[in-house]
């Protein structure tokens, strides 16, 4: 182990960080990192390390279990990360999961396919005939916005509010500005005890009303039914957008794998498998902190020290996949880490994998001369604190546009 990896290693890793990152998994696969600024932490670079830690009891997603002065700030100004299955240990996750896993079970999801389709085709119908858009503003956001904020039943007028508290409460807590969080936290919960009220005075068949008859069950207190609702539409909104837009631009940017995707939809779930490998919607995992003294990787990590699994890096580990660095859409086998593994294992994705398949299949035979409408090197990616990695636009031509 050398050097510290600085902030900007977690926060800005550019174009393309995987070839920095072989180097430094090449000499080690657990790394010293200053994220948060000037705390004990440790990134892991290595798939094998990566998935052992998923199942490594003694790494807690807890925040009662982090540091003091990075507890209290946690605490104070992120509903994310304090009350739902995201940032919780067995027992307390099963418990909070338990209210939302049957809405997320591959036959239940499976159902909203023609709703999904709808979208799908209403969002192309509204692009220019033969002219230019913005793929990330124009179809990528807002598909899955509309998908979760239908499935939780928030009222239409009221999406808009979502993407901006999307972006501001995914952001780490213990780096991003305290009064921008407190604010877009206060906000957040004022709009939905309201609609909580409504809600139980009116329940339906929503997943917000299955929500709020488990908390009336005393299986969800009032600040776990709120952080469980906001990470639903956090996790459900931001990742798949970036799965869109990141998908789309690996395609173009492979035009073989492109034309043998158009030749043979079939082979879809497929590409979505070596899309989310390769650019997958999250570079890290989220929150975990040792709880005691361990050994990870070969590395000694103290007690109290926060470790960062790098998703990105896992899924270009050479010991796991042949030819990494190839975008290969037939690969098989392909089993990646990009949903997490074991006991937090991504709940949200057979949702994602269903929104990909529909969104991917359908601009594919939908928009037959989709193409960049700038260099692929001009595409920039957002940095930020949060764990996702996205982009900020995606400008594409549209040329023809077939019927549904």
């Amino acid at each position: 182990m050398t050097e510290v990896l600085p902030t900007t290693y977690f926060t800005d890793p550019g174009d393309s960080p995987h070839a920095a990152t072989t180097e430094l998994r090449s000499r080690c696969p657990v790394h010293r990192m200053d994220v948060p600024p000037g705390a004990e932490a440790y990134a892991v670079l290595a798939n094998r390390v990566v998935e052992e830690a998923f199942g490594d009891p003694r790494l807690s997603k807890q925040i009662e279990n982090l540091p003091a002065r990075y507890r209290d700030k946690a605490a104070t100004n992120s509903l994310l990360v304090v009350g739902n299955l995201g940032f919780a240990d067995p027992p307390k996750h099963t418990r909070l999961k338990k209210p939302i896993s049957r809405a997320f079970l591959p036959a239940v999801v499976a159902r909203l396919r023609p709703r999904i389709q709808a979208v799908v085709d209403d969002l192309i119908d509204a692009f220019p005939d033969g002219g230019e858009i913005d793929l990330v503003t124009a179809f990528a956001l807002p598909l899955p916005l509309i998908v979760i904020c239908e499935y939780l039943g928030i009222p239409v007028q009221d999406r808009p509010l979502f993407q901006r508290w999307s972006y501001v409460l995914s952001q780490d807590p213990l780096q991003h500005a305290e009064s921008e969080l407190k604010a877009a936290s206060d906000e957040f919960s004022d709009y939905f005890t309201a609609l909580v009220a409504q809600r139980r005075a009116n329940l339906g068949t929503d997943l917000l009303s299955a929500l709020v008859r488990a908390r009336d069950d005393d299986a969800l207190t009032d600040r776990e039914l709120l952080s469980t609702i906001l990470l639903l539409i956090i996790a459900g909104h931001k990742t798949v957008a970036n799965m869109v837009g990141n998908g789309t631009l690996l395609l173009l940017r492979h035009p073989d794998q492109l034309a043998m995707l158009r030749a043979d939809p079939g082979g879809i779930p497929g590409a979505i498998e070596e899309i989310l490998r390769y650019e997958g919607s999250a570079g890290w995992a989220s929150l975990r902190v040792a709880t005691q003294d361990m050994r990870l990787g070969g590395v000694d990590i103290p007690q109290g020290s926060f470790v960062h699994l790098s998703l990105s890096a896992a899924g270009h580990d050479p010991e796991v996949y042949d030819d990494p660095e190839r975008f290969d859409v037939t690969r098989s086998p392909n089993r990646h880490l990009s949903f997490g593994h074991g006991t937090h294992f991504c709940i949200g994705a057979p949702l994602a994998r269903l929104q990909g398949e529909i969104a991917f299949s359908t601009l594919l035979r939908r928009l037959p001369d989709l193409a960049l409408a700038v260099p692929a090197e001009k595409v920039a990616w957002v940095a930020d604190s949060s764990l996702s990695r996205g982009l900020e636009a995606l400008p594409l031509r549209v040329g023809r546009r077939l019927p549904r």
